[in-house]
């Protein structure tokens, strides 16, 4: 797939490739770069380069590519000119138009139909329905905690009759999609800012450009190793709040990504219990079993699906799918404070 960030990124491509960094004489040194924009979570750039100049010049196109992800990916707000995953949900005299989208989105949503048979539809974008009642409900909780409440059953079952992924049509070849039910809604909240954070990452690596990480919201993806060839450290933050112990494990990772889905991450609250936004499919409720679960694999968009598909899973089930699956491991934390872990995690640990 042809990306716009190849062409924008080549200039900076030219600090690192057309020298060695002895022979341009100058020493990598650590940047960071910050954007609140994008994904309604905060995204982080960390690169070595030769200047704060260079490092600005990569950064600022790898945030603008972010922010062209986050346009076309959004179910929430539409953009003049755009056509995008709004206006695709979008109804016309009562269907769904057929829309003619970027091929960035006909390529996500092909991976989000294969992600839901591979985790045999525990990954479901067409969810919509059903996540968008318990979205209302979870914002009405939070701004007036008094007045929590529930979604009633009865709601989301007959919501969950409009959530069959064979009515999202895609048309390769037309770059077009349709929704054929019209009371269906996609959400790629389990999906989006990974896939986005991978194809970014991607393009880096195509251009040759090594020893970044981009962090958006959690979602960890390394580019290469750090200026000085050792891996990278990242941690897996532990669920409960700890002064002792930040972090339940550290990882060393030189291209490849973390990510980690939590219930301690959004939740609200009714008559004193949590409930979280990660849905289960099969029960229409926040998944219970698990407080976080951690991937570790070379695809941040593999990494973002299978920690909510895990996290719908009972560990066994979690457990098979990660042995199935090469170069992936993972970490499951349990409503009690268990860690348990795939066979080849310890691998990765640097302490």
């Amino acid at each position: 797939m042809k990306r716009k960030l190849m062409t924008l990124l080549m200039s900076a491509v030219m600090l690192f490739s057309c020298l060695s960094l002895a022979s341009c004489g100058a020493k990598p040194e650590k940047y960071s770069a910050y954007s609140f924009d994008y994904f309604d979570t905060v995204s982080t750039i960390t690169g070595y380069a030769e200047s704060q100049e260079a490092f600005d010049e990569v950064s600022g196109k790898i945030l603008a590519e972010l922010g062209e992800y986050h346009k076309l990916f959004t179910i929430y707000h539409r953009f003049e000119g755009m056509e995008n995953l709004c206006t695709i949900n979008e109804l016309k005299d009562g269907a769904h138009r057929v829309v003619k989208v970027d091929s960035r989105i006909i390529d996500m949503l092909l991976y989000a139909k294969e992600m839901y048979h591979k985790t045999n539809g525990k990954v479901n974008i067409a969810m919509g329905s059903v996540l968008s009642i318990w979205h209302d409900y979870r914002e009405a909780g939070s701004d007036e905690p008094w007045a929590a409440e529930l979604p009633p059953m009865e709601k989301l079952i007959e919501a969950a009759k409009h959530t069959d992924i064979n009515c999202l049509v895609i048309d390769e070849a037309a770059s077009t999609v349709t929704l054929t039910d019209p009371q269906m809604k996609l959400d790629v909240g389990a999906i989006a800012k990974g896939y986005a954070v991978e194809m970014v990452a991607r393009a880096l690596e195509e251009q040759g450009i090594t020893g970044y990480v981009l962090n958006v919201g959690g979602n960890v993806r390394t580019v290469g190793a750090k200026g000085d060839g050792s891996p990278w450290t990242v941690g897996i933050e532990n669920p409960e709040e700890s002064d002792t112990e930040p972090y339940l494990a550290y990882l060393g990772l030189a291209g490849e990504s973390l990510v980690t889905s939590g219930s301690y991450q959004r939740y609200y609250v009714v008559d004193g219990k949590r409930y979280h936004h990660i849905i289960d499919p099969a029960t229409l409720m926040p998944s219970e079993g698990f407080v976080s679960v951690s991937i570790v694999t070379k695809s941040s968009a593999d990494g973002d699906a299978l920690s909510t598909a895990l996290f719908c899973m009972t560990y066994e089930e979690g457990k098979a799918l990660i042995k199935s699956l090469p170069e992936t491991e993972a970490m499951w934390v349990l409503t009690d404070g268990t860690r348990l872990t795939s066979d080849g995690f310890d691998e990765y640990r640097t302490e």
